[in-house]
C-alpha cells in the first residue's frame, strides 16, 4: 500500500466525517421542528409513544456531531420533559435516571465554555461570577440543565448530592430570569417558585419569593401556561396550607381549554392531567 493510496484513503474518511457532520447540521433544524410538532400534540398517548423515538434518534445524530448545541439541547428537553410528563408520576426511579440524562446533556452544552466549565464544578458563588459575564445565548442550556437537576431534586429531595446542588439550581435559574424572563413560557419564574415554595422555612424555603415568583410567570405566559397553576397549587398553596387557593388554581387548569396555548397543546394537557390527579388528593394534602 503506497503513500498516496493511504494519503487518498485518508482523504475520503475526513471527507466522509464532514459530510455527515453537514448533513447532521442540516437535519438538525428538521428535528427541531419535529420537536416543535410534537409539543402542539394533544393525544397524550401518542406523545408518548412518540417521544422517546425521537429522543434516540438525536442521540444518534449526536454521535456524528457530539458538540451540537441544538441537538444536545433537544435532548436534555427531551429527556426532562419526558421524565416530567410521563414518568415521575408512576415511577420515581426511572424518572430520576431520565433527569439524569437530561442533566448530564445539559452539562455537555455548559462545559464547551472553558470559564463555566470550571465555575459548574466550584461554589455557587464561581458559578454567579462566570453567569455574569454571559449573554442570553447562553439561556437554553442553562434552564434545561437546572430544570434536570431541580426535578431530580424535586422527586428526590432527601438525596444530599442533590440537596447541595441547590444553591447553584438557583443561581442558574436567576440568571435566565435577568436574561430572558419569557424564555420557555417564564419558565425560570415557574421553577423558583416551585423551588421557593416546595420547602418549609427551615429548610431554605420562602413563601414570599414563592408566591412573587409564581404571580410573575402568570404574567409573563398570560396565564396559558397551564403547569405554572399546577406547581403553584402543588408547592406554595399546599406548603401553606391555602386549600382554597389550591382548588382555585387547579380548577382553572381543569377547566382551560385544550388551545389555550397551541405551540404548547402537549404541556397543557399534561397540566390537565396533573391537576386532576392533586385535586383527588386534597385530603390527603391538606
Amino acid at each position: 500500500m503506497n503513500r498516496r493510496f493511504l494519503i487518498a484513503l485518508t482523504s475520503i474518511f475526513l471527507f466522509s466525517g464532514c459530510i455527515q457532520t453537514i448533513a447532521v447540521r442540516s437535519v438538525g433544524g428538521i428535528v427541531e421542528d419535529g420537536f416543535d410538532a410534537l409539543t402542539e400534540e394533544s393525544d397524550l398517548q401518542f406523545a408518548e409513544q412518540a417521544l422517546p423515538a425521537n429522543i434516540k434518534l438525536l442521540e444518534v445524530m449526536l454521535k456524528n456531531d457530539p458538540n451540537n448545541e441544538r441537538l444536545l439541547k433537544l435532548c436534555a428537553e427531551g429527556y426532562a420533559s419526558y421524565a416530567l410528563g410521563f414518568v415521575e408520576d408512576v415511577d420515581k426511579e426511572r424518572a430520576r435516571i431520565f433527569y439524569v440524562r437530561a442533566r448530564d446533556f445539559g452539562m455537555r452544552i455548559i462545559k464547551q465554555d472553558a470559564e463555566l466549565a470550571k465555575a459548574i464544578d466550584g461554589s455557587a458563588d464561581d458559578l454567579k461570577a462566570a453567569l455574569a459575564k454571559k449573554s442570553k445565548d447562553d439561556v437554553p442550556g442553562i434552564f434545561w440543565t437546572a430544570f434536570a437537576m431541580g426535578s431530580y431534586l424535586n422527586i428526590t429531595p432527601t438525596d444530599p448530592d442533590a440537596i447541595a446542588s441547590i444553591a447553584k439550581i438557583e443561581t442558574m435559574m436567576n440568571f435566565v430570569a435577568e436574561k430572558d424572563s419569557l424564555f420557555y413560557y417564564g419558565g425560570a419564574h415557574l421553577f423558583l417558585g416551585t423551588l421557593y415554595g416546595s420547602r418549609t422555612k427551615f429548610l431554605g424555603g420562602d413563601p414570599e419569593k414563592s408566591k412573587k415568583h409564581f404571580e410573575t410567570a402568570m404574567r409573563l405566559n398570560e396565564g396559558k401556561f397551564l403547569m405554572t397553576q399546577v406547581y403553584y397549587a402543588k408547592s406554595y398553596a399546599v406548603q401553606t396550607l391555602n386549600d382554597t387557593l389550591f382548588e382555585e388554581l387547579l380548577t382553572q387548569v381543569d377547566k382551560a381549554s385544550p388551545d389555550i396555548l397551541p405551540k404548547f397543546r402537549l404541556g397543557n394537557a399534561i397540566a390537565k392531567k396533573k391537576a386532576k390527579m392533586l385535586l383527588a388528593r386534597k385530603e390527603e394534602l391538606f
